[in-house]
């Protein structure tokens, strides 16, 4: 029987569960002439929680196992198939069957659910712990085995990046240069350029949607400019690469500028236009979260609309519009199909907008296609350029959250 038809099994009896332990403390309470101390609809909770928990739990346990023993292809013998689904029914059979006995008056059904519904939020928050973990610990051991094979001052100062390294003796280029100041120069550059184009023309649009703008004409345009953000990055790649690098091209060659077909600035400023959305509905649904009792008082001391934007409204904001600014720079930061597109996977060292350059993520992707072995420098860099970027994200948002903290100290 296949995992998620079990799983619906098991659903149903939980269903089951719920609908029986209310019957029986309706029942209870009838026969017996005394209050239940839950409602009844709690002892059906309790009762389904024993019934789905247990089985599920096991349930993923075994399908957990079965992954490691027959994960290969060979499969597992039959007489395990049928334990994988007849364990769980069991499990979920005895739960139910035991949960309707307990059900008494004097039952405290409800705070037991409520423990169970706590410990299985308290559970699901410790995911994304958990998550995070495996993946700085992932990073970790391989940078640990990159860095053994590569120096790390090599890596973080070096000024030449040729991961190419030869999968034969014989061949040529048997050994790569990993100075990897070009490929952190480039994401640098082209995120520079994309939060030059985001940032002031998603708070301007903000700023004017929720300040100036009449509320039928926001209704239209807001949603408008949303649909940037559901256009798929190499839906913008293609408008990159075959519309702005050219203009750009031609644009340049008009007035004397070497501008290459692949270029910083156009992937940059297609980068820009996409993360727009970003910023601008963030930054305007902080606006309008500003009280308007702030804005009239600053109205009646004599501030016109401007001063009060400028005075009231953007310090007011300033938190949310930090965290807007820190989301589009993160999604600047691991953009990868318009680069791959519009700026090419040179890496160069320059901070000329016209040139040619990669990014880090670029980067990841390419040293992880391919034939190469898993255990070589070149494979294994992609995990030492991934754990810098994820330092380098951790220290921005530690800086917005300082300097968050600094401005509500100021303001509160």
């Amino acid at each position: 029987m296949q995992f998620s038809i079990l799983l619906a099994v098991l659903v149903a009896f939980a269903g089951l569960g719920f609908l029986w332990g209310r019957a029986r403390a309706a029942a209870v309470a009838s026969a017996s002439g005394r209050r239940l101390h839950s409602r009844a609809r709690h002892h059906g909770m309790l009762v389904a929680a024993w019934t789905g928990g247990p089985g599920i739990v096991v349930l993923l346990l075994w399908a957990v196992v079965q992954a490691r023993l027959g994960g290969a292809g060979e499969g597992m013998s039959a007489a395990a198939a049928w334990a994988g689904i007849a364990v769980p029914l069991a499990v979920a059979i005895v739960g139910l069957t035991w949960g309707v006995r307990r059900i008494t008056p004097q039952l405290r059904a409800r705070n037991q659910f409520e423990t169970v519904l706590r410990n299985l939020l308290l559970l699901a928050s410790a995911v994304a712990v958990v998550t995070t973990a495996g993946i700085v610990l992932s990073l970790l051991l391989e940078s640990i085995r990159f860095f053994s094979l590569v120096p790390l001052h090599e890596f973080l100062f070096g000024l030449h990046w040729s991961p190419q390294i030869a999968i034969r003796e014989d061949q040529v280029a048997s050994s790569g240069a990993f100075g990897a100041v070009p490929v952190f120069a480039g994401t640098l550059l082209i995120s520079l350029i994309a939060m030059l184009v985001a940032a002031p023309v998603g708070l301007l649009s903000a700023i004017w949607m929720s300040e100036y703008a009449a509320p039928n004409v926001r209704a239209t345009v807001k949603p408008i400019l949303e649909i940037l953000a559901g256009v798929p990055t190499v839906v913008y790649g293609f408008f990159a690469a075959t519309t702005l690098a050219p203009a750009l091209r031609d644009l340049g060659s008009f007035f004397g500028l070497g501008v290459s077909s692949e270029s910083a600035l156009a992937a940059g400023v297609v980068m820009g236009v996409m993360i727009i959305p970003f910023v601008s509905s963030l930054s305007d649904d902080v606006f309008r979260a500003v009280p308007d009792s702030m804005r009239y008082g600053s109205m009646a001391l004599g501030a016109t609309k401007a001063e009060t934007v400028q005075r009231v409204v953007l310090p007011a904001a300033l938190p949310g519009v930090m965290g807007g600014l820190m989301l589009a720079i993160s999604r600047a930061i691991g953009e990868t199909m318009i680069v791959v597109m519009a700026a090419g996977l040179a890496a160069n060292l320059t901070a000329n907008p016209f040139a040619a350059v990669t990014t880090v993520t670029v980067q990841i992707v390419t040293l992880l296609t391919g034939d190469q072995e898993f255990d070589s420098a070149k494979t294994l860099a992609a995990f030492g350029l991934g754990l810098v970027l994820f330092f380098v994200t951790l220290a921005l948002n530690v800086l917005a959250l300082e300097v968050v903290r600094r401005y509500r100290e100021a303001y509160e």
